[in-house]
């Protein structure tokens, strides 16, 4: 039998994790048969490198999605409302990488090393939303510890990095902070306050409650993908970081656990790594976890202030792993399963 190829459209393939997607669908050949990388009038027409080669960027607005099997959306969640049910209604399916979909009860929101057998919701709706990127690289690793020792309460401080907010936020880093250098100063565009040499405790708007819209996404959607129950309390804050989120994690578990045990079960989860040598000044950083696909564990030990109580430190590359592999992961579920694409499981 020929293995079957897809058609693949990119909505948001200029920004980075639109590119970040592109690359990744290269290097895990995925089966594209065509590649149409889509964008707004800002960026129509502009070359991009793909697979050794470039690419031309097409106009979103004038995209007939019925050429194609499977569309990445990472473009903001207004161009989401607008364009994923026009591609729906043409047949294709969408992973959606902004927030738009992500709460609603009949779309799936998908960690694959997590909850991918949700993904047999999407039959009906042809929508799979990827998660909020912390809550990506958090739930990885806290899936297991949950099964074998019922987690009661998560406390998580996030250190994000401003790849997350985009090319413009990466740049108004890099120029604040040689502006500083050069005793001059470039006022704040992107965020609220200077980012250079500072760190920002707001991400996203602020809600009624006193939440941002960052910290109320990572407790709604672990209770949607892990648990319900599991009772989630999230600080979320911009770092000068150009990539890799950073988090802080508190774990209180219903019962007593066993540290060895604990530390089983982390050394062996798929795409996790536990780093975590600290007479040696072994943990993770940002700065070494970037432009790759592994969770990074490190800092792992009791908190003796709790009962049941375990404190953690994990690092992941937020444009990858919280992104545009974990999009192409589900991708991969999608064209394996005879349900969607009518053909036997590869």
């Amino acid at each position: 039998m020929i293995d079957k190829k897809y058609n693949i459209a990119v909505v948001g393939a200029s920004g980075n994790v639109g590119r970040e997607i592109l690359e990744i669908l290269v290097e895990r050949k995925f089966p594209f048969a065509n590649i149409y990388a889509l964008a707004s009038e800002n960026s129509f027409g502009k070359k991009i490198s793909f697979n050794n080669d470039t690419i031309t960027i097409d106009l979103l607005s004038n995209f007939d999605f019925s050429k194609v099997d499977i569309a990445f959306f990472s473009a903001g969640g207004q161009v989401s409302e607008k364009y994923v049910p026009i591609a729906v209604e043409k047949g294709c399916y969408v992973i959606d990488n902004t927030s738009f979909f992500r709460m609603n009860q009949d779309v799936p929101l998908i960690v694959p090393e997590v909850n991918a057998k949700d993904i047999e919701m999407a039959k009906k709706s042809k929508i799979i939303a990827n998660p909020n990127c912390s809550t990506i690289q958090m739930l990885i690793t806290l899936k297991q510890l949950h099964a074998d020792y019922k987690i009661k309460r998560i406390v998580v401080s996030t250190y994000q990095a401003v790849s997350g907010k985009g090319r413009l936020a990466m740049d108004e880093l890099y120029f604040q902070t040689k502006a500083i250098y050069e005793a001059n100063s470039i006022p704040p565009q992107e965020f609220t306050k200077q980012i250079a040499f500072n760190c920002i405790p707001h991400i996203d708007k602020f809600l009624d409650n006193g939440k941002t819209k960052e910290e109320w996404k990572m407790e709604v959607e672990t209770k949607k993908i892990l648990d319900s129950d599991i009772e989630v309390s999230a600080t979320c804050v911009r770092v000068p970081v150009f990539n890799c989120h950073s988090e802080s994690v508190n774990i209180e578990f219903h019962e007593n656990f066993d540290m060895e045990d604990i530390i089983a079960i982390l050394s062996n989860i798929d795409g996790v790594d536990l780093l975590d040598r600290p007479n040696e000044n072994i943990y993770a950083t940002p700065a070494e976890s970037s432009k790759g696909d592994t969770v990074f564990i490190s800092r792992l030990r009791r908190d003796t202030s709790i009962k049941n109580g375990l404190n953690m430190w994990i690092v992941a590359d937020n444009l990858r792993k919280g992104a545009a592999l974990n999009a192409v992961q589900v991708a991969e579920i999608l064209i394996k399963q005879k349900e969607f694409f009518g053909q036997d499981k590869l």
